[in-house]
């Protein structure tokens, strides 16, 4: 391990807004944070927002900043990179965001039900193998642990590179019937891009200076459906 990033867990170590749990310990078991965000951390009754895969947590920052009456998680399981978000949070002053490190596998350790109102997923993985599909932060089998911690009727936002995700993404959401707010192969041509959809993540930045386009969509989870996984599969496959 590099001295730097050394130096960064250590120093993240001494951040009151990041749980690094034990991961081997929240398998089987909840964490004591669990149902209690409200109470115990943020000690109010702000809504909930996560952002699954943060990264180096610029939106959760920027997210943060634009909504100060709301509350949010940054999760990743990479300590240095929630490091950034973290250090920039606490140079900022910001009180209305917590970093998770956790596997987001394992997230229903972490919240209750009903205990999150929203779900941001930036520029994931988009395991394009079929036999990945499992791995994939919109497939049935996420969702299904999405569905236990949200509200009835809680936005999923998914900002990607991976036209093959948002379209596998789109495939879903329309299979199941679940009522879409926005999509878009194009983010950056449309006309109704606001303060929140322009905030832009490391990863983001690097795909628009490479020419990349951005796609998005956004829709209502609805808890109560048990979800169908499409048929979809990439040209690698």
């Amino acid at each position: 391990m590099g001295k730097g990033k050394l130096n960064k867990f250590q120093e993240i170590e001494t951040f009151n807004h990041v749980i690094e749990p034990d991961v081997k310990n929240f398998v089987e078991h909840n964490h004591r944070l669990k149902g209690k965000w409200h109470a115990e951390f943020f000690k109010n009754e702000n809504s909930i927002i996560l952002e699954l895969g943060c990264g180096k947590g610029e939106y959760s920052v920027g997210l943060s900043k634009l909504f100060p009456n709301k509350n949010f998680v940054g999760v990743d399981i990479k300590g240095a990179r929630i490091w950034r978000g973290a250090k920039t949070s606490l140079e900022e002053n910001i009180n209305n965001i917590a970093f998770l490190r956790t596997r987001i596998e394992l997230i229903n350790s972490f919240f209750a039900e009903n205990e999150v109102d929203e779900i941001w997923i930036t520029f994931p993985d988009p395991q394009l193998k079929k036999r990945r599909t499992k791995k994939r932060l919109t497939s049935t089998i996420f969702l299904h642990n999405y569905q236990k911690i949200l509200k009835q009727n809680s936005i999923v936002h998914l900002k990607t590179d991976s036209r093959f995700l948002f379209d596998y993404t789109n495939a879903l959401v329309k299979l199941n019937e679940l009522e879409i707010i926005k999509n878009t192969t194009d983010l950056y041509d449309e006309n109704w891009i606001d303060d929140v959809l322009s905030i832009q993540t490391h990863y983001e930045k690097l795909h628009i200076d490479e020419g990349d386009t951005i796609h998005y969509i956004s829709f209502y989870l609805d808890k109560n459906k048990t979800l169908i996984e499409p048929d979809f599969q990439s040209e690698d496959d």
